[in-house]
């Protein structure tokens, strides 16, 4: 719990909605060691969420997190007009690629699936709007931290917690660098299985009207959908897609410029 915090409930009740979202279903024992709450406070505040239907109990009685939270879930997404806006482009993009699409955005120093375009595809690749990603695993959060301000994404990279989750997992901050460096200088990113062996994804940025970056866009496949072979074709896929999402909120590129 932060020290500063004039609300020490409120955090500590958040502390442990982000717990259990964190390493799923738990018990009391679990949320009382690991956050360090007295073990009064703890069932009082494991009530109360309980009866906000923040949060249930299951068979074993753990804790895990409960239906309100997706009604207020769905109320926040519904309120993000770049969800709305998009959505026709990266329905076409998915129509044109036979692959499944995302979007997805900065928030603070974590990256997030706010949109879903699910393909028709066979061969299927799970994932769910709201999914947290990671910033340097991920296609998307990869093109997200790149075209960061220098000093936003130096600060975002030396609090990184490097957990290699595959044979090529981007394991040390300069390597990072010097991949965010080829992200920016080619306009697209690329997961090379980095978070799951058997996933590839292609993404590209999306800018507002003040030529800041507001989020990115993504084509995902199995390894054996995205390769070598067309990995080039779907990037200008996304590229373009991108750079119509991002002319709709105000975006202009150099020629659109020369034109005016």
């Amino acid at each position: 719990m932060s020290e500063s915090s004039k609300v020490p409930a409120l955090t500590r009740a958040m502390d442990i909605i982000n717990l259990i979202a964190r390493i799923g279903p738990c018990s009391a024992s679990t949320i009382i060691e690991t956050l360090g709450i007295p073990k009064s406070t703890a069932y009082l505040l494991l009530n109360e969420l309980k009866k906000q239907r923040l949060i249930s109990t299951d068979q074993q009685e753990n804790y895990c997190l409960w239906i309100k939270l997706v009604e207020l879930a769905e109320h926040a997404l519904s309120k993000l007009d770049l969800r709305e806006l998009a959505r026709p482009r990266l329905t076409q993009l998915m129509d044109e690629t036979g692959f499944l699409c995302h979007l997805g955005i900065l928030d603070h120093e974590n990256a997030y699936y706010i949109l879903k375009v699910e393909s028709s595809s066979t061969i299927s690749v799970r994932s769910h709007e709201g999914k947290s990603l990671s910033l340097y695993r991920s296609g998307i959060g990869k093109c997200l931290l790149a075209w960061q301000p220098a000093a936003v994404r130096d600060a975002i990279i030396d609090q990184l917690d490097w957990q290699p989750a595959t044979a090529t997992t981007i394991r040390h901050p300069q390597q990072l660098r010097e991949e965010l460096e080829r992200i920016r200088q080619r306009g697209w990113s690329f997961d090379n299985g980095e978070d799951y062996p058997d996933v590839r994804c292609v993404a590209a940025p999306v800018f507002d009207a003040n030529n800041k970056l507001t989020a990115a866009i993504s084509v995902v496949g199995t390894c054996l959908q995205i390769n070598e072979e067309n990995r080039d074709y779907l990037a200008g896929k996304a590229i373009a897609c991108a750079k119509d999402i991002s002319r709709l909120l105000g975006w202009k590129s150099p020629f659109d410029l020369l034109a005016s």
